[in-house]
């Protein structure tokens, strides 16, 4: 391990100069009791007793320093991963104070880091179980029950293979969103770029939805009328999706007789921001730090009452990442929320 001196000469200097003095005082008091006293050679002797002195303890305080803090360097590489066992050792003890300070700030950030993906693991293993345990058991019940004599009753037959059938259907829903991000999060799902008019896929997503969003009473539209074209370069795909899960968001948990309305705005000169907005419930701010997570829902009763794999919102914030770009939420209860993301325009699109 390289060693980095840097010098510290205060306590060599002071002990010189306390030593000096007492053995010249002890040679000039030889040189008396001799009768050989003058005033050159006790300054001589002076001088080097005063150099060998500084030069004795500097040495041996710098090796009795450097293999303690040897010692100390020694031990902390025992951690694994730690930059601070690469370092050059000092000697200097500012210095090391400093570099074990920033050693100990660095570990309990590592920590603390370490103890809040804990308890993301836990809760992502909770809400996984709570997600597949519940179509896993309906299943379950529902072939038990024809096993137990049921399935000789061709209407019940029927019935229960269709609820069993919904609930594989969840599973697999479950299942594909999960794989989806993890693709995505691995950079393993290649995105597809081209340009297209994000204002007709907005739109076609609103025909897709209409129905549910009719059941509700809920209408969608646009902030105004778009008689142009904006084109962006994105994965048409995937944006479709990203639009999608944020409108049906707005249908699940938006008021009867409310609106959901989305705007496609100028950003800066090669970027577009699409905002949708409700005016539904809204959402506590605890909330919105966390919102993006697997599984995490604002609704912590249990209830799902509403569907959906609980994946939808973690499934937007991967794509648009995909994508370079950012995703922001704004929300109030009682007001309505607003889902942002940004996308590139293309040099098509009108200014």
């Amino acid at each position: 391990m390289a060693v980095q001196l840097r010098k510290s000469f205060t306590f060599a200097l002071r002990s010189s100069f306390l030593i000096t003095p007492f053995v010249t005082a002890l040679y000039v008091a030889l040189l008396f009791y001799k009768g050989d006293l003058d005033w050159i050679s006790p300054i001589i002797f002076g001088l080097i007793i005063f150099l060998g002195c500084f030069v004795i303890i500097q040495i041996r305080v710098e090796r009795f320093i450097y293999r303690r803090m040897k010692k100390i360097y020694d031990d902390v590489s025992l951690l694994e991963s730690t930059s601070f066992s690469s370092k050059p050792v000092t000697t200097d003890m500012r210095t090391l104070t400093q570099e074990i300070e920033k050693f100990a700030k660095d570990k309990k950030i590592e920590i603390d880091t370490l103890k809040i993906r804990e308890e993301y693991r836990r809760d992502f293993l909770g809400n996984v179980s709570h997600e597949l345990k519940t179509p896993l058991f309906t299943v379950q019940g529902y072939i038990l029950t024809l096993l137990d004599g049921a399935m000789n009753d061709r209407k019940i037959r029927e019935k229960y293979l269709n609820r069993a059938n919904k609930g594989v259907e969840r599973l697999i829903y479950i299942v594909k969103d999960l794989d989806l991000i993890t693709k995505l999060e691995v950079g393993d799902l290649k995105l597809n770029r081209e340009e297209f008019d994000i204002i007709e896929l907005i739109q076609n997503v609103f025909d897709l939805l209409e129905m549910k969003a009719a059941q509700k009473e809920i209408t969608l539209t646009f902030d105004m009328e778009y008689d142009k074209p904006i084109y962006v370069n994105a994965d048409r795909e995937k944006i479709q999706q990203v639009v999608s899960n944020l409108l049906v968001n707005s249908i699940k948990y938006g008021h009867t007789n409310g609106t959901t309305e989305v705007s496609v705005e100028n950003l800066i000169k090669n970027k577009v921001i699409i905002r949708v907005t409700d005016n539904g419930e809204g959402i506590p701010k605890q909330h919105i730090p966390r919102l993006f997570e697997r599984f995490y829902r604002v609704d912590q009763s249990g209830s799902r009452s509403e569907g959906g794999s609980g994946l939808g919102l973690s499934i937007v914030k991967h794509i648009i990442e995909a994508h370079d770009e950012k995703i922001y939420v704004e929300s109030e209860v009682d007001v309505g929320s607003e889902f942002s993301f940004t996308l590139e325009k293309t040099s098509n699109s009108p200014e």
